[in-house]
């Protein structure tokens, strides 16, 4: 529960299920993850996304593991403890693992009691105190009762109270909808979608593709050379053809001395790649 919680932080189902199954198949228990390397669980993130959560899941299997008799543990507080959980992550495996009373607040629940309740179109951009209480509110006080509230209105959200095209016509709670009600006012904002091509995101992604790729430290001198100049044969020979693909791809972003140089120094700030005399690979 805890490693689809995380995969699952905005990344599609989709795209997690493959990926998670293998996890789960290789990492069985905290415990197995904690006996491999932060790199090990960077690489087998593969193309997720954010892989700094691949770091936090492999922190806290290491503690689940050393303090916890290697078993998750199903308090709220004691979820929150561990690193790079948050409220969000601690209150839904403390619920749906547990079957605990906790106030699970996601982006769909978030949208359902905006509309249904407050009336209106969309959540405000962050959360606020004031939903947190609204959410708390309108909790069932029976922990199971709670569990069944909280998936269902997850999955009204993710179904049928969607953010661009709502199917109204189907929503069992049409008839109460403060935002129906009022006429189905537009949102305070325009949700902005987050820009890829050309970010330093973009280009994080491949450099790790690399990095992932690669069995040994690469030479800074192969990432920068794609910048300009065709990959050398000779220097790539003990990588592989899977370095050089994904050297290739790094290539084809036409990436500056500087944004590559800048990205790799905060891939190495993050903990997510480690620089040394014989190149860069991922933490050991």
């Amino acid at each position: 529960m805890l490693v689809s919680e995380i995969m699952l932080q905005q990344t599609p189902v989709v795209r997690v299920l493959p990926v998670w199954h293998q996890w789960l198949e290789r990492w069985p228990t905290p415990s197995a993850l904690a006996a491999e390397s932060s790199g090990e669980a960077v690489r087998a993130w593969g193309r997720l996304g954010y892989p700094r959560r691949a770091l936090r899941l492999h922190a806290a299997a290491v503690e689940i593991s050393n303090k916890h008799d290697d078993v998750v543990p199903a308090q709220f507080s004691t979820l929150l403890s561990l690193p790079g959980i948050g409220n969000y992550t601690a209150a839904a495996v403390a619920a749906f693992a547990y079957g605990q009373r906790e106030t699970v607040v996601d982006t769909n629940i978030r949208r359902v009691l905006a509309r249904l309740l407050i009336g209106k179109a969309l959540p405000a951009p962050a959360l606020t105190a004031v939903e947190m209480r609204l959410a708390e509110n309108v909790l069932p006080e029976d922990a199971a009762a709670s569990v069944r509230w909280n998936a269902a209105v997850m999955e009204l959200g993710a179904l049928v109270c969607t953010a661009r095209k709502p199917d109204c016509e189907r929503c069992p709670v049409a008839s109460d909808c403060a935002w129906l009600a009022a006429g189905s006012p537009l949102p305070d904002y325009v949700p902005k979608g987050q820009p890829w091509a050309g970010t330093d995101r973009q280009v994080r992604g491949a450099v790790m593709a690399v990095l992932r790729s690669a069995n040994a430290p690469v030479d800074l001198a192969l990432f920068r050379n794609t910048v300009a100049v065709e990959l050398d044969s000779a220097a790539l020979a003990h990588h592989g053809s899977n370095v050089r693909v994904a050297l290739t791809g790094l290539a084809k972003l036409n990436v500056s001395t500087e944004q590559l140089d800048r990205v790799v120094t905060s891939l190495c700030t993050d903990g997510l790649a480690k620089s040394s005399d014989q190149g860069l690979t991922l933490p050991h």
